[in-house]
Parts: C-alpha cells; structure tokens; sequence
C-alpha cells in the first residue's frame, strides 16, 4: 500500500527529490546543482537538458536511498524557481535557448519601452505586479524577438513555453511523447500575462507584448491530480501538485489564515503574507499573487516581497573574492568581531527587487575605512538579508493595515544563528523556525497529498508544523534606530549607477 508522497524541488541552484511521510517528515532526499552560466553582465541563464537531466537522477537517487518502487508512492508535486523562462520545440522537446534565470536582466530595455507608455505600474491593477526585468513575460517576448526560429515554430503551433514547472511536468508525463503542457495559477501568476481576476491568460497583456496564445500552457489549480508520470522509477504515480516556490513555503509552513508571514532565505529571499481570498493592492512596493488554490476551493492571495540577492551575496564573497571556502564558514568570521564597524553591503547585482524596484541600481559597499577587515564584509553580508527584509515588512504592514507578530522562516540560511539573531533584534519581533526547514518540497508534497487523500485537510497539516527554535528581540530601540538609518542611506548610495 502507498505510504509517503514525493517532491521534485527544481531550484535556482540545484534539484532535489524528497520523499515525506504522513507527519511531514523526511523519508528520503538527493540533490544535484546545475551550473549558473552568465554569457555577459547582467545576463543569467541555465541549462535545461541539464535540469532534466538532473530530475531524473535525483528521483532515482532518493528511490533507490530508501528502496522505494512507485507502489510506495500515492503522489507527487512539484515546486520550482518561479519565472524562469525558456522555450522548446513541441515535436522533438529540444529547447532554442537556455532558460533566462529570474535574475536575468536583458530585458531591461523591454522595461524602459512599455514603462515609457504608461508607467511601470500600467498593469498592475490586473496583474498585481510592476514592469520589472524579474517577470517571464518580457523574458518571453525577448526569446521570440531575439532567438531563431522561434516566431516561426510559433505561428505553425510547434513552439511551447514554461517556466520550470511546466518543462519538468513535460519531461515527466512523456515529453515529445504526449507530455502536458500545463502550469499552475502560481506560476501563472508571475508571467504578468495572467489576470488575477479571471485567473486566465489575458489578451490584452498578449496583445501588448506580441505573444501568441498557441505557445502558452493550461493553467490549472495547485492541487489536482494533472496526469501520471510516464516512465522511469516513479512510472505511473499521480502528478498532484504544483507550486512556485515560495508559495509552496507558505504552504509548507502551514500560513492559512490571513497575516500568517513567511520569508525563506535562498539564493534570494522572498517573504509572503497570507491576505486570503481578495487580492491587496500594493501601494509600498510589493507585489500581489496567487498563495494558492486547492483543488476547486477559490484561490488565495498574498503580499510579497522579493529580494534578489541574500545566500547569493555569500555565494559572491566565497567563488568571487576567496573571502571564505565554503558558504559554512561565514557565520564563523562574522562572529570574529563585534558589529559591522559601520559597513554595510547593499547587494543591487541585478538592480534591487521590493519595494524599491530601481532596475538601475548595483551594488555598493559603503563606510569603508582602514579599520574595516573581512570580518566586517562577512558581517555586512548577512545582515543585509535581515536589512533588506526589514525593508519588505515595512511595506507589508502598510499595505495589509496588519502589524507582524512573527516571522516563520526556512531556507538553508536559518541554520545561521547569527543571521537570525539579528533578524529579531532589527525587526523587534519573533522568528520562529520549523522543525522541518525544507518547507518549499513539503509544500508541493502537502497539495499533492491533498489533491489524492493522503491528508484529509489543512488540519492536517496544521498539526504536523512544529517549533525547533524561536529567537526574540534584545537590542536596544535606539540601536535598532541607528544601524537602520545607516542602512537607509547606504541603500540609496546604489540607485541610478547604470545611466
């Protein structure tokens, strides 16, 4: 009899599979990177014959760790880097170009273009988002203008797009051979070619940017049983789920009701508020999304801010500067001196995200001096994560008229004492960390259950969240006052660096 549900987690990074039992615990995991491949500045893509690749190898990897066959499966979901974009051939799945990484900026000149014609927030009222390099739909509009081929395979019907959700499901329901094409109202949502409203492709968003309708997928609910796998260890399990994934964090950590908050630490760092089953409008700066929707239950909204660069600046100081040999020793060097001794890093590589939203920012290092060592930098770097988020709940407790009582966090960050620490102290609330910290595959894994029976309701999984550590606040109002002013300041030292 089936007894667990499984996982693609298809990240900026890497890809995972994992396995979960019925209390949410972690029954089998593996894991592979992808190499970040940057062609000019600014530019970021990846390889998608190597993320299916990888997928395949991680589900056999984690099925053959702790000898399950598809029988002890009764689903699986997936979870993915949202928005970023690529294109392939339907007849023979080959992709035309590598995927564009969300972080990928070269249609920055796209962005100036439309925003000249009615403002960066012309489609906000309907999307819920800004004109922004971050969005797939300019991704998209830029691969059928720039790669070739690619207008033509379209108006005969033969080109597909998807962000990694979509290309994952593809591959794994049979790809050339009858594979389905078909997204969530999740990633759906982050295209800015989606209405929240009608939860539906929009022509006028289509008309505007000059793509065909043929090219785009189904969009569905996060929580359905979309097709079975086709083959290979998981052959004839039930796809059930799919969830961008920060929305699959929110559903991981259980946030339900109204003004529950999460904010996962990554390669970037995003942090979701429930609003329920009206979208909010943002007047601060964040974006408006779909949360989720289960099965034929109306969707849910959220607020989010969405921070570029926070485990990606550790990144830069380890292969860029050889400041530290492995992302696990920054806590170490950081913890080496006091405070910041007034630096501060404000780390814009791809202009900065919420609630700024300056594509024309770049990052800056500020109050330098000949006492600066890197155990400055070191400092610097993490507490521009809890700098950069302290930012977001600003905006968020301005839009939602709701004051944050806590702060759920997950990500491979949390393991960081410090970073955490102070992510209380600058934000004068709790934070609160789960047991289970891979909240964004037990996400997808959660409305895959749901979607087939596995749990019942989010009751369920409500009493499967549990508490491994919670940090309170202990600096001083005025200390708190003074390092945020300063990172205010720093803040604006990077707009308006590229003309």
């Amino acid at each position: 009899m089936s007894s667990f549900v499984g996982a693609v987690d298809q990240g900026t990074t890497s890809t995972r599979f994992m396995v979960f039992d019925q209390a949410g615990n972690i029954v089998a995991s593996a894991q592979q990177e992808h190499p970040q491949i940057f062609p000019q500045p600014g530019w970021v893509e990846h390889s998608p014959i190597d993320i299916a690749r990888n997928t395949d190898a991680v589900i056999a990897e984690a099925m053959r760790s702790a000898n399950l066959t598809a029988k002890d499966l009764v689903a699986i979901g997936i979870t993915n880097q949202r928005e970023t974009t690529m294109i392939w051939d339907r007849r023979t799945g080959e992709p035309l170009h590598n995927a564009l990484v969300w972080q990928d900026t070269r249609v920055d000149p796209l962005v100036a273009y439309f925003s000249g014609q009615g403002g960066k927030d012309r489609f906000r009222a309907l999307t819920g988002l800004p004109l922004a390099s971050y969005f797939s739909g300019l991704k998209l509009k830029w691969l059928l203008d720039n790669v070739p081929n690619a207008r033509a395979l379209a108006d005969a019907g033969d080109l597909l797009f998807g962000t990694m959700d979509t290309w994952v499901l593809w591959n794994l329901t049979g790809g050339a051979n009858g594979g389905l094409h078909l997204t969530d109202v999740t990633n759906a949502s982050r295209t800015q070619l989606m209405g929240l409203s009608s939860l539906q492709w929009e022509d006028q968003l289509l008309r505007t940017f000059s793509i065909p309708r043929s090219v785009l997928p189904k969009i569905a609910s996060s929580s359905e049983v979309y097709g079975h796998v086709a083959d290979g260890p998981l052959k004839g399990v039930p796809i059930a789920g799919i969830l961008g994934d920060q929305q699959a964090a929110l559903v991981g950590q259980t946030c339900f009701e109204p003004g529950e908050a999460k904010n996962t630490y990554g390669t970037g760092c995003f942090l979701l508020m429930n609003t329920g089953h009206k979208p909010v409008s943002s007047a601060a700066g964040l974006v408006t999304t779909v949360a989720y929707q289960l099965g034929r239950n109306p969707a849910c909204f959220a607020l989010e801010g969405s921070i570029a660069i926070s485990g990606a600046l550790v990144q830069w100081l380890r292969d860029n500067l050889g400041l530290i040999r492995n992302s696990g020793e920054i806590e170490a060097l950081a913890a080496s001196v006091q405070d910041n001794g007034d630096v501060y890093i404000v780390p814009a590589f791809s202009g900065l995200y919420a609630p700024h939203w300056k594509d024309h920012a770049r990052g800056v290092i500020t109050g330098l001096t000949r006492y600066a060592n890197r155990g400055h930098i070191a400092r610097a770097a993490l507490e521009a994560t809890a700098y950069q988020t302290r930012d977001v709940v600003a905006a968020m407790e301005q839009d939602s008229r709701i004051q944050l009582q806590e702060l759920r966090v997950d990500g491979g960050m949390v393991v960081n004492d410090l970073l955490m620490q102070f992510q209380s102290d600058i934000l004068d609330v709790s934070v609160v960390r789960p047991k289970v910290t891979e909240t964004t595959a037990l996400g997808a894994a959660y409305a895959a259950g749901l979607a087939t029976g596995y749990w019942k309701s989010t009751d369920d999984l409500r009493r499967n969240w549990g508490v491994s550590h919670t940090w309170q606040p202990r600096m001083s109002k005025e200390d708190r006052g003074h390092l945020y002013s300063s990172w205010q300041k720093a803040v604006t030292r990077s707009f308006n660096w590229v003309e």
